[in-house]
């Protein structure tokens, strides 16, 4: 990748803001487009979506690695009341990810039924 000095930037700003026609924000990153900036608008347009996408998209699957983790921990420990609670959070959240297409619903459906059987095993212990 090109460095861009802050000229660069500047122009790269003066860019974007020239071809969407809104005054949109943008960070300085997301503003170093030179070397990929697109020749037609629309296109402009689809790629600041998709990155906005992209980072909702890896918040919500990081979201739900964290509490699928937490429920593992909850379960290893064998406090079933904590357990309990992130098993609730957990599923919600795998729910969540189902519904907006980050996972596939078997898969949802496959991890929860997954937790629940860790769960009623802790019971019978």
């Amino acid at each position: 990748m090109r460095k861009h000095t802050k000229n660069a930037c500047f122009l790269c700003v003066l860019v974007v803001l020239c071809h969407s026609r809104q005054n949109l924000r943008r960070s300085k990153a997301v503003n170093c487009l030179l070397e990929n900036m697109a020749n037609i608008k629309s296109s402009a347009k689809r790629a600041l979506i998709i990155e906005k996408t992209t980072a909702k998209n890896r918040s919500a699957k990081s979201l739900l690695k964290t509490n699928t983790k937490k429920f593992e921990a909850a379960v290893v420990e064998g406090d079933r009341d904590n357990a309990e609670g992130a098993y609730k959070t957990a599923v919600k959240t795998v729910d969540r990810a189902a519904t907006k297409k980050l996972i596939h619903k078997n898969k949802a459906a496959r991890r929860k039924s997954a937790m629940t059987r860790k769960l009623n095993a802790m019971e019978s212990k």
